[in-house]
């Protein structure tokens, strides 16, 4: 059977007209109760036919994440631990904020990729490992999760605001399969969210980068986190393979919208990259670009080798990069009591499980 979410409009138009024999007009019904009104069964689309709804029904499914694990921090982040149709885990992040009319806004954070092959030894997703790409279908479910969870069921209004594909994985390296999602999310019968209000977030990846510019879907933010090559390679090895020279030549040239700036995601490690020293480096390297600067203070996992920096060199940390006419802001880490960070929770869930399965286990129990 179909996996009907895994379809973009024109591939469901295509398959209803040819396969199902339907009116295309049926098509964009069927769309809009898929991705506006978070439809999880074709009977709940009152306004398309009995008959249609059972052709649906015969060959094709709605598939959805299966919440596993949800936690609530004291700051108002949740975190969602959700099961794929195989088993596979997943993390998606919803961080609160506030509009000026003080209505409280979600940004969504989104995994591309079940673990990551990455390997930045900062990271518990990067200390997983890479399972798999997710499907468009897998993608954009987390969006569909998180809106049944908020009740936000009114598009023109929406309490999900912002999207950031920050979650688990590397987007460019499943770039097929987001950049369908960003087609989707663009459309205005969809999820309809401006380009402007996505991100996507790699650690530099050669291939696919001047796609991602060209196709004006989203915005570019960049994990940069290290002012020089020997410093970025010891703690991103696999990222460093492109140089960091290099990354920057091919942003230099980085098709931007006017007014539009590349982000810089610079995560602090405490005695690692948080010196003024560091700081000038990076103020010539960032530079070279139309760019601002996220500064963010590391949230500690277990397990890993670093700590987060003191205020004192955060805040000297930025006052140095604004000293120098560099726009830099610093993002509060939150979730910190309910491990947001990225791929912590699934860390945590594996080693519950591990811990379960040995205590049941004689062999290794003796052992």
């Amino acid at each position: 059977m179909i996996d009907i979410l895994n379809l973009t409009y024109d591939e469901l138009e295509a398959w209803m007209t040819d396969a199902l024999g339907e009116p295309r007009f049926r098509a964009r019904q069927v769309w809009q109760w898929l991705w506006q009104k978070n439809a999880r069964s074709f009977d709940a689309m009152t306004n398309v036919s009995k008959a249609t709804r059972a052709r649906l029904a015969e060959a094709a499914r709605i598939t959805w994440p299966e919440v596993r694990t949800v936690k609530t921090s004291s700051d108002g982040t949740v975190k969602f631990l959700l099961a794929l149709a195989d088993g596979a885990l997943v993390e998606t992040v919803l961080i609160p904020s506030e509009s000026r009319e003080g209505k409280v806004r979600m940004t969504q954070c989104l995994s591309c990729q079940v673990g990551c092959a990455m390997g930045c030894t900062f990271c518990s997703t990067g200390s997983m490992g890479f399972e798999r790409n997710m499907t468009m279908a897998e993608i954009l479910g987390q969006v569909l999760v998180a809106r049944e969870h908020l009740g936000d069921d009114r598009p023109d209004h929406p309490i999900v605001r912002n999207l950031v594909f920050m979650g688990m994985g590397e987007p460019l390296l499943n770039l097929n399969e987001v950049m369908r999602s960003l087609r989707t999310l663009n459309d205005e019968f969809g999820l309809c969210f401006s380009p402007r209000r996505i991100t996507v977030s790699t650690c530099g990846i050669e291939k696919g980068l001047r796609e991602l510019g060209e196709s004006g879907l989203a915005f570019l933010a960049v994990s940069l986190h290290a002012p020089n090559q020997e410093l970025r390679a010891r703690i991103m090895p696999r990222a460093a393979r492109w140089t960091l020279d290099d990354l920057m030549a091919a942003l230099e040239s980085y098709p931007l919208k006017t007014r539009e700036r590349i982000t810089f995601e610079y995560l602090l490690l405490g005695g690692v990259n948080d010196s003024i020293d560091h700081a000038r480096e990076l103020v010539r390297l960032v530079s070279r670009t139309k760019a601002k600067l996220n500064l963010i203070v590391y949230n500690p996992a277990e397990g890993l080798p670093y700590e987060a920096p003191s205020q004192a060199r955060i805040l000297a940390f930025e006052q140095y990069l604004w000293s120098k006419n560099v726009t830099a802001i610093i993002r509060k880490s939150k979730g910190q009591d309910i491990k947001a960070a990225c791929g912590q929770l699934k860390a945590s869930e594996l080693a519950e499980s591990a811990g379960t399965a040995g205590t049941n286990d004689p062999a290794k129990d003796a052992e």
